[in-house]
C-alpha cells in the first residue's frame, strides 16, 4: 500500500504510524515528506551507533542540518569529568608518541654507557662519564647506536668489489658468460637496496662487544682498553670485508659459468647412470 503525503514513516524501522500508534515521532531536520519523521527511540540508537564513529555534530544524511541534542544538566563534578576525559583523549596520541620517543631515548642512553664501559673498561669508562659535562653525557651517549647503525649503512666493500671485479674477473669467467651482472650480495634483496634490514641492526648494535672480544683475541698484549678495542673492530671489519668480497666474487663466478643442459642430455644421463647401477 502507497503511503499518504501526510502518513509518519520512520526511516530507520521503515515502520509506519499504524504499525506502533504509541510510539514518539519527531522531525528533527527541514527535510519534508514521511521521511522527515522518525521514531524517537530509533533516532537515540542511531545517534549511540554515530558517536560510537565520530564525536563530530550529528547531521541528517538528506539534507545535512545538525540535530539539536540537549543534555540534561548532571552537575559540576560530572561537566569537570568530562572536561579531564575528552583532554586525556585528545592529548592520547601525542602521550603515547611522547612514552615512545623516550623510552628509546633511554634505551639508547644506556646502550651508549654499557658501550662505553665495555669499551674502555670499567675504571676508565665510569672516571670518563663521571667527569664529562651533563649536555655530553645526554647528547653523546644516545648518539652511539646512532652512529653504529650509520656507519653500518657504509658500504666501502662494494667499492673493492667493483674495483676487483674489473681488474680480475674477466679472465677467469667463460667466453660466452661475459654479459652476465654481478649478483645482488647475499644480504639485499634482488631489485631493491634496502636501507637497514634486521641483520644490519643486529650487526651495528653488536659491533662494541665484536670489537672489545676480537681485540682480546687478537691483541693481548695491548693493556689499553680503548686501543685494544679499537684495534680488534678495525681488524675484524677488515677481515670481515675482504671475506665478504671474496665470497661476493665467487658467487659471481658461479652465476657466470652456470650453464643450462638440454633435457635429452638429462634424461641419457639418467638412463646411463640407471644402467651403471643394474
Amino acid at each position: 500500500m502507497a503511503l499518504q503525503p501526510s502518513e509518519k514513516h520512520c526511516w530507520v524501522c521503515f515502520a509506519t504510524e499504524w504499525d506502533d500508534p504509541s510510539a514518539e515521532w519527531l522531525s528533527p531536520c527541514r527535510c519534508r515528506g514521511s521521511t522527515k519523521w522518525v521514531h524517537l527511540i530509533c533516532l537515540q540508537y542511531w545517534l549511540d551507533t554515530r558517536l560510537r564513529v565520530s564525536q563530530q555534530p550529528i547531521r541528517c544524511q538528506l539534507c545535512e542540518v545538525a540535530y539539536s541534542v540537549i543534555f540534561p544538566q548532571m552537575g559540576p563534578l560530572v561537566d569537570s569529568l568530562r572536561v579531564v576525559d575528552r583532554t586525556l583523549t585528545a592529548i592520547g596520541p601525542y602521550g603515547t608518541l611522547g612514552l615512545l620517543v623516550g623510552t628509546a631515548y633511554w634505551t639508547a642512553l644506556s646502550y651508549g654507557a654499557v658501550t662505553v664501559v665495555q669499551v674502555m673498561g670499567r675504571a676508565n669508562g665510569m672516571t670518563a662519564m663521571q667527569g664529562a659535562s651533563p649536555v655530553l653525557l645526554l647528547s653523546g651517549l644516545p648518539a652511539i647506536p646512532v652512529l653504529l647503525i650509520l656507519g653500518k649503512t657504509v658500504r666501502w666493500n662494494d667499492c673493492v668489489m667493483k674495483l676487483w671485479q674489473k681488474c680480475c674477473y674477466e679472465p677467469k669467467l667463460p667466453p660466452d658468460n661475459r654479459w652476465y651482472l654481478p649478483p645482488i650480495p647475499v644480504d639485499e634483496p634482488r631489485g631493491k637496496r634496502q636501507f637497514l634490514t634486521s641483520r644490519m641492526l643486529c650487526g651495528a648494535l653488536m659491533f662494541p662487544s665484536i670489537a672489545v672480544l676480537t681485540g682480546r683475541l687478537l691483541f693481548p698484549s695491548v693493556t689499553s682498553h680503548l686501543q685494544r678495542a679499537l684495534l680488534g673492530g678495525s681488524a675484524y671489519i677488515l677481515l670481515k670485508g675482504v671475506l665478504k668480497v671474496y665470497f661476493t666474487q665467487q658467487l659471481f663466478i658461479m652465476h657466470a659459468g652456470r650453464r643450462i643442459l638440454n633435457y635429452g642430455d638429462v634424461q641419457r644421463a639418467e638412463c646411463h647412470r640407471h644402467g651403471s647401477g643394474n
